[in-house]
Formats: C-alpha cells, sequence, structure tokens
C-alpha cells in the first residue's frame, strides 16, 4: 500500500499540469479580456495594453509559463536563493513601506477583487466551503446509508418504494428549485431560520440540507443495491444458521461489504462538496469558492479561475487516494 501511495503521489503533480493546461485553454478562449467590462470605466486603449502587458494576459505562452513557474512554488524558489525577495523586503523597510506578503505557492494577483491576491481570497473562502460540505457530507451520510438499509430490507416494500421515490426526487430536482423552496418555508412563511446569512449554526441548517440531498439520494441508492446483494450471500445464511440475530447480520456483515460502492463515491463527491456548490452559494449567499469562481468567469479573472480550479482538483486527488487506502482496510483482499 505504501508504493501505491508514493506512487499516485508522484503521479499528482503530472495530473495537475494537465488540468492546468485545459482550463487555462478554455478560460484564454473566453471573448473579451478583464478590463472590458459593460459597467464602470474603462481605461485609455494605451493604459490596458500595458496593464495587459504586465500581467503576461497578452501572449497565451507568457501567462502559462509565468503562472506555473509561480504557482508551482519554483519561482519563490529560485529568487529565495538568489537574495530577490531579501532585497526586495530590505527595500520596502527603508523606504516605510509594509512588505508584501509572499506566497510558496502564489496564484497571483486577482483582477476582480482590488488589492487582493487569489491566495487571500482562497484561504477566506475555503473553510467556509469545507465547513458546508463536511456538513453535508455528514447528512448525506447518515439519511443515505440509512435510508439504502431500510429499503434493503423488504424490496419493493413500503419502505423500499418510498425510499427510492425520495432518492429519485432528490437526484432529479435542481438545487436551486430545493433551495428557494426550503426559503420561502421556514424562512419567510414559518420565520424559523435566517436569511442569507453565514456565520452561526442556524445559517449553515438550509445550505447543508439542500446541498446533501443529491448526495444522500445516490448513497441510498448505492447502499440498497450493495445491501440487497450481500443479503442474498452464502456468508449471511451461515450466519442465520449460526444463529447471529438480524441486526448483527445487517450492520456488522452485510452492510461493510455493502459500502465498498458507497465508500467510491465519497473521494469525489466529498471533494466537490467541500470545494462548494455554485448554485448553492449563489442561492443562500454563501462566502465560499463557488462564488468566487463564478466572478472569475464572469470577469475573465484568469488568475482566480485557475487558483480555484487547482484547489478543486488538488482536493479532488487527495480525497480519492484517501478513499483507495480506506478500501484497503475495509477489504484487505482488494489489490492496490
Amino acid at each position: 500500500m505504501i508504493a501505491m501511495i508514493v506512487r499516485r503521489l508522484l503521479l499528482m503533480p503530472v495530473i495537475l499540469v494537465v488540468i492546468f493546461t485545459t482550463t487555462l485553454t478554455l478560460a484564454w478562449a473566453i471573448p473579451g479580456n478583464p478590463l472590458q467590462r459593460g459597467e464602470g470605466r474603462r481605461p485609455q486603449p494605451e493604459v490596458a495594453q500595458a496593464m495587459l502587458a504586465q500581467y503576461n494576459l497578452d501572449n497565451y505562452w507568457t501567462f502559462y509559463w509565468s503562472y506555473l513557474d509561480s504557482v508551482t512554488g519554483l519561482k519563490h524558489v529560485r529568487q529565495t536563493l538568489n537574495g530577490t525577495r531579501a532585497r526586495r523586503a530590505e527595500t520596502a523597510r527603508q523606504e516605510g513601506q509594509a512588505a508584501a506578503e509572499r506566497y510558496v505557492f502564489d496564484m497571483g494577483p486577482s483582477l476582480h477583487y482590488v488589492d487582493r491576491r487569489v491566495n487571500e481570497v482562497v484561504g477566506s473562502a475555503l473553510p467556509v466551503s469545507i465547513t458546508l460540505g463536511a456538513l453535508a457530507m455528514l447528512i448525506a451520510l447518515v439519511t443515505g446509508v440509512a435510508a439504502g438499509v431500510v429499503g434493503a430490507v423488504r424490496p419493493n416494500g413500503v419502505a423500499d418504494v418510498s425510499t427510492l421515490m425520495v432518492a429519485l426526487i432528490g437526484i432529479s430536482m435542481p438545487s436551486f428549485v430545493v433551495g428557494t423552496g426550503l426559503l420561502v418555508v421556514f424562512s419567510v412563511w414559518l420565520k424559523a431560520l435566517p436569511v442569507a446569512r453565514w456565520g452561526t449554526p442556524q445559517d449553515m441548517i438550509l445550505p447543508a440540507v439542500t446541498l446533501s440531498l443529491p448526495f444522500a439520494a445516490y448513497i441510498a441508492r448505492l447502499t440498497r443495491m450493495g445491501m440487497i446483494e450481500q443479503l442474498g450471500t452464502d456468508y449471511i445464511r451461515t450466519a442465520r444458521a449460526k444463529g447471529a440475530s438480524e441486526v448483527s447480520i445487517r450492520l456488522r456483515h452485510a452492510l461493510k461489504n455493502a459500502f465498498l460502492p458507497v465508500l467510491s463515491y465519497l473521494g469525489p463527491a466529498t471533494a466537490y462538496a467541500m470545494t462548494g456548490s455554485f448554485v448553492v452559494e449563489r442561492v443562500f449567499n454563501v462566502p465560499g469558492m463557488g462564488q468566487h469562481f463564478v466572478s472569475g468567469v464572469q470577469n475573465k479573472d484568469l488568475f482566480l479561475i485557475m487558483g480555484v480550479v487547482l484547489v478543486y482538483a488538488t482536493m479532488l486527488i487527495l480525497f480519492n487516494l484517501v478513499v483507495d487506502v480506506m478500501y484497503r482496510w475495509v477489504d484487505p483482499r482488494i489489490e492496490q
């Protein structure tokens, strides 16, 4: 298993470079540039051209290599070794200026949020999205597994059909419809929960429930199918013949093996949930990663787009690695 972990970690930079190249190519193809907006004042053409050249936005390959140099940390290491950073800090100190904060993995300046770097934007938004995503996945896991086990006990029974219908609705109904409906019922009509706020546990309930519904539906279906398959196997019949209780058979024996497909699904699902759902964050005004990614695309802020995508891709790779390790822990027979 150690060899598998090392191999996956060595492949991680290659995967991220491929994602970086693909995302930048698509983002670069978006018409316009960050200085061309439908509202507000626009700089003179010569000023705009100078600003584009300053940020390397006038040439694809120049931006490609300069951004890759800074985001991988190579620029930071090179400037530290040759003393450039120390000289800049000393110059700023002599001039009475505060030294600019430097990042090892520098994602560049945000062109949409004035005087803020992408590292700062992501640093403030990522904990919000992680909190929301973790709470949503906890709700989805508990409700999804419970619904799947209940449905698998009596296939095609009332409980099974009911859980399947609820799962189908959860998968099919768009998040903005669910979120809007919950807001109307619990915030406008009942006035039980706040509207479009973030910071207290009450503020997290509606966004987390809305985000959890499609995940809970998939988990319920995967658990149900796995449980039905496991409850018909020989080792379950042997356990019953030995006098094991039904609760022990379902939860201790069958559920452990039936959980493997759910575990495989949890990797990408958790990464997606923790990096934020764009729609849910928009509906509930949650200051997470999704909000900033939408703003970056709308304003063609290449630095912000690339920063959010690379953070999401890194989390996705790491969560999938954790899932593979947990696979081996749950079932040692699985070869990595």
